[in-house]
C-alpha cells in the first residue's frame, strides 16, 4: 500500500517511515516533484494536519499522512499551540520564544507552570479520516540556561518530571521512553491496516 508522508522534511520523512514500520510503501513530498506548498492556517493541532493530507491527497491522489503539534502550556490557555514560530505575531527567533515564554510565567509557581508538548498524526485517502493524538507532560522552568537545540527552543525550558532533566538533555533511551510521536505512529499504522482490511 503506497502513502504519502506530508513533508518536505527529509529528517522527518525518515523517523515517520521508522515509526510506521515496513508494511507500507511509503513516499514523502521530497520524492515528489514540484510539489506545492500549503498555509498551516488552522486554530488546533489537528486542524493544520486535515488541511494538509487532504491538500496532499488532491494533489497527487496518495492516500497520506500528516502532523501538525507544538507545546501548549496551560497557564496561558493552551498558548504558544499552533501558533508556535508566530507566537509574538511575527516570525521570532529561538531566543525571542524562550524569552517570550518564560516572561509571561513570571511570578507563576511551579505548579501551574504544567505543560505538554503534542503531536496529532492524521491519515487521509479521500473517504476516511483517522486521526491519533499523544503528548508529553511536564512543565516550563524558571530560568534558561542559554543554550539551546537550534529550532527546537521550547526544549531548553521544558522540564520532564520523569528523569527530572530539561527535554533537550535526554539520553536517546530516555527520548525513545517517552517518544509521542512514535506513538501517534505507530497507532496510526495499527488504523491504516485496519481499514484496508489486512492483518497485522
Amino acid at each position: 500500500m503506497k502513502i504519502l508522508i506530508a513533508t518536505k522534511n527529509p529528517g522527518k520523512a525518515r523517523e515517520i517511515k521508522t515509526f510506521l514500520g515496513d508494511g507500507f510503501q511509503l513516499v514523502s513530498l521530497a520524492d515528489l516533484p514540484n510539489a506545492p506548498d500549503i498555509e498551516e492556517n488552522g486554530n488546533t493541532f489537528e486542524e493544520n494536519a486535515i488541511l494538509k493530507a487532504r491538500f496532499y491527497f488532491d494533489w497527487c491522489h496518495i492516500p497520506s499522512i500528516a502532523d501538525d503539534g507544538g507545546l501548549e502550556i496551560d497557564y496561558l490557555n493552551g498558548e504558544p499551540g499552533v501558533k508556535s514560530r508566530r507566537w509574538p505575531g511575527y516570525e521570532a527567533t529561538d531566543e525571542e520564544l524562550i524569552e517570550m515564554a518564560l516572561k509571561k510565567l513570571e511570578g507563576v509557581p511551579p505548579e501551574n507552570r504544567t505543560a505538554r508538548l503534542r503531536t496529532v498524526g492524521l491519515y487521509y485517502d479521500g473517504k476516511n479520516t483517522v486521526s491519533r493524538t499523544a503528548a508529553i507532560e511536564g512543565y516550563i522552568v524558571t530560568e534558561y540556561s542559554g543554550s539551546c537545540e537550534k529550532g527546537y527552543p521550547f526544549r531548553s525550558i521544558f522540564r520532564i518530571p520523569q528523569f527530572n532533566k530539561l527535554y533537550q538533555d535526554l539520553t536517546h533511551k530516555e527520548h525513545e521512553q517517552i517518544n509521542h510521536r512514535k506513538v501517534v505512529y505507530a497507532q496510526l499504522a495499527k488504523d491504516i491496516v485496519s481499514l484496508s482490511g489486512r492483518k497485522t
